[in-house]
């Protein structure tokens, strides 16, 4: 089975850290970045294949930061997340190549539906023919 990368952006550190530990509990590999900036260094440096933003975020805001992930690598997907009334941006980043968004609270269930099927789409047609 694959390794699934995940990097989880939110300047709530707790909030962060726990959904961290929950995906690592479901097999993924997971980390977070508390701001844009270290998330930006963490793609570059560590490229993962999921990143979970907050479009909430200081300097560099949400919507920055995806736009630099998807400039940096467009196979990256990106599902974004943000508090209740922020809608509008949840649309406005889809329009900007995000994968998917979702409003908190998280359902950990369907978060993880997500973050595989943005894997999927990630991988590409090519990957059902993949020899394992």
């Amino acid at each position: 089975m694959v390794e699934i990368h995940v990097l989880i952006v939110d300047e709530d550190l707790d909030f962060a850290g726990t959904l961290s530990e929950r995906l690592e509990s479901k097999g993924l590999k997971a980390e977070a970045a508390n701001n844009g900036k270290d998330a930006l260094a963490t793609v570059i440096t560590a490229r993962p294949d999921i990143v979970i933003l907050d479009l909430k975020l200081s300097e560099p805001n949400g919507l920055d930061v995806l736009e630099a992930i998807k400039t940096f690598d467009p196979a990256i997907e990106v599902i974004i997340f943000a508090g209740p009334g922020f809608g509008a941006s949840g649309i406005e980043g889809m329009e900007r190549g995000a994968f998917d968004y979702f409003i908190k609270p998280i359902d950990l269930d369907l978060l993880l539906e997500k973050i595989y099927l943005a894997h999927e789409k990630k991988l590409g047609p090519a990957a059902i023919f993949t020899v394992q």
